[in-house]
């Protein structure tokens, strides 16, 4: 037994089968049956019910899993513990919703490897539900993502900011009517695969709103350039931390009832890396902060 088969052993649970666990650990599928197959004989248990077309796990082989986890954290956070740093050096796996990517993160991370040098971090762009599964698998440390409506066991949510949604027009728009710009003009949707497409989505019937959609896109760079070609109108999260050069767009205010997307980095509770998280979620607090610091006095934003 070695940890890369107790690693593979936690894939085949969080990912449900053989296959999506040899896709998880890059290894083939033959590779993780026969690993499973090696446990099974060294232990002199039955870790799968294989009386089904798809292998389960036992009663045993799930209790096994939550105590390989354990000894998975342990062998990741050896060597931190023993040199003090708790994970302040190395690579850090960043999942992040295209909407941070021009403001937040490149702000947050900035303070963060200034403060700490030999912290490397990797990010990778992605929607909310499928940061969630990689953040679930191991293979991004945390995320930060749009608060889904359930958050899946054995994940934490730490809260960075709350963004109400606004209308994006051209600033050829004569009208500031949210209202009669969504029904009068062609609708640049944000993709409903996305959480924030999804409560946009809901906002408008429960405001019984009838849109003309003409595209439906996923980053919100894409989205802003068609609203300021003047090719449709959209609606969008206002970021917590502007982007470095905004589009030159006219900000609508959809009202008191605007929905609202919170905004937060996800990790497991397991993390051996959870000092850093922790710094990552402070850097980000307090990008957002001084954020809020230049809006209200932009004097301010030379001091920061």
């Amino acid at each position: 037994m070695s940890i890369r088969v107790l690693r593979t052993l936690i894939a085949v649970e969080e990912n449900g089968t053989f296959s999506a666990a040899a896709d998880a650990v890059f290894v083939t599928h033959a590779a993780v049956s026969q690993q499973m197959k090696s446990l099974e004989e060294d232990w002199g248990i039955a870790i799968f019910d294989r009386t089904k077309r798809t292998p389960v796990l036992t009663p045993t082989g799930r209790a096994l899993v939550s105590k390989a986890r354990d000894v998975v954290a342990a062998y990741d956070g050896l060597v931190p513990s023993v040199l003090g740093d708790d994970g302040l050096r190395g690579k850090l796996m960043l999942g992040a919703v295209p909407t941070t990517l021009t403001g937040l993160v490149p702000a947050a991370m900035s303070m963060l490897k200034t403060e700490f040098p030999e912290l490397h971090v990797s990010v990778q762009p992605g929607l909310t539900n499928e940061l969630l599964r990689q953040v679930e698998r191991g293979t991004l440390d945390a995320a930060i993502i749009s608060k889904p409506n359930l958050l899946p066991r054995r994940l934490n949510w730490n809260q960075i900011a709350t963004e109400p949604m606004h209308l994006l027009v051209s600033t050829e728009t004569e009208s500031d009517d949210p209202v009669y710009l969504l029904k009068n003009n062609p609708f640049i949707r944000f993709s409903r695969n996305a959480v924030v497409g999804m409560m946009i989505e809901k906002w408008l019937q429960s405001s019984k709103i009838d849109v003309n959609d003409t595209m439906e896109l996923e980053g919100l760079d894409a989205i802003s350039s068609m609203v300021m070609c003047n090719l449709g109108v959209s609606i969008a999260p206002r970021s917590c931390v502007p982007a470095m050069n905004q589009p030159p767009l006219k900000r609508l205010s959809l009202g008191p009832d605007a929905p609202q997307r919170h905004l937060g980095l996800t990790s497991r509770d397991d993390s051996e890396k959870a000092r850093v998280i922790d710094e990552t979620h402070a850097k980000l607090l307090k990008a957002v902060a001084n954020a809020e610091n230049v809006a209200t006095d932009p004097a301010k934003s030379n001091l920061e």
